[in-house]
């Protein structure tokens, strides 16, 4: 076999296998169009865990699937420290508490899908992901007017399928670089110190907290105090993430290109 032969053997294949690639992304692209896809081929990318900027800004995100009896006291926390907080949402939460909505939407906090029902994704069909996400997206979107546009896995539980139906669906995946651990019920202090102690704490982390946790907001006052002094301010995710003509490292970390 000549070699002239031979590349155009490979040129031919290359350029069948990018032809795959963009009919399998336009078919899930015209799968979810009213939701106005971001981009339909997300394949081996991260969710996002933090942001590189200079800006020495931090995003609280709160998880929010069970309870609301320490809301209004979060929520007034976070307006003494002004402190925007994205709160991630599921749409059963949603659905049960359309109050507690109302008032996060009302503080000018940002709010997020979560999914539906708090399941795994990656254990679900992409048609059961799509459903989940969607799901929550209608809840939302009937109680506030507002169309999501961040979405992140329960469980924190990813994979390739995962990042790429949420983009598909016009959704930015949002994962976090500093966990509270609150959700683990170790006590007030345990959160303070995890937090602002946190190793992967600096200039564009992402840091998750739950409502609904037993300690979250009998620490947040102190927790948010000590990240002022430590120089830090508070961003919503949306304002912290590119949205476009980015990087990511194999940390997750986002980088503007």
């Amino acid at each position: 076999m000549s070699s002239s032969f031979s590349i155009s053997i490979m040129k031919y294949l290359s350029l069948t296998l990018l032809l795959l690639v963009t009919l399998y992304g336009m078919s899930i692209h015209s799968r979810n169009k009213d939701l106005s896809p971001v981009s339909a081929f997300f394949r081996d990318e991260l969710p996002i865990y933090s942001v590189n900027t200079e800006k020495q800004v931090v995003a609280l995100t709160f998880d929010s699937a069970w309870g609301t009896e320490d809301l209004a006291d979060i929520l007034a926390i976070l307006k003494k420290h002004n402190a925007p907080s994205t709160f991630f949402v599921t749409g059963d939460w949603a659905e049960k508490n359309p109050d507690a909505i109302k008032s996060i939407d009302a503080a000018g906090h940002e709010i997020a899908n979560h999914g539906n029902a708090h399941k795994h994704m990656p254990q679900l069909s992409q048609e059961e992901m799509i459903t989940e996400i969607r799901k929550c997206h209608e809840t939302v979107h009937a109680l506030i007017g507002k169309d999501m546009t961040l979405f992140r896995a329960p469980y924190s539980d990813w994979n390739d399928e995962v990042v790429e139906t949420a983009h598909s669906l016009g959704y930015m995946s949002i994962n976090m670089s500093v966990d509270s651990l609150d959700w683990k019920d170790y006590g007030v202090d345990s959160i303070i110190r995890t937090v602002c102690e946190h190793k992967n704490l600096e200039n564009g982390s992402i840091i998750l907290l739950h409502n609904g946790a037993t300690y979250t907001r009998d620490a947040l006052d102190v927790m948010l105090t000590n990240l002022e002094q430590q120089g830090y301010s508070f961003v919503l995710v949306s304002d912290l993430i590119y949205r476009e003509n980015y990087t990511l490292d194999h940390t997750g970390k986002q980088f503007q290109k």
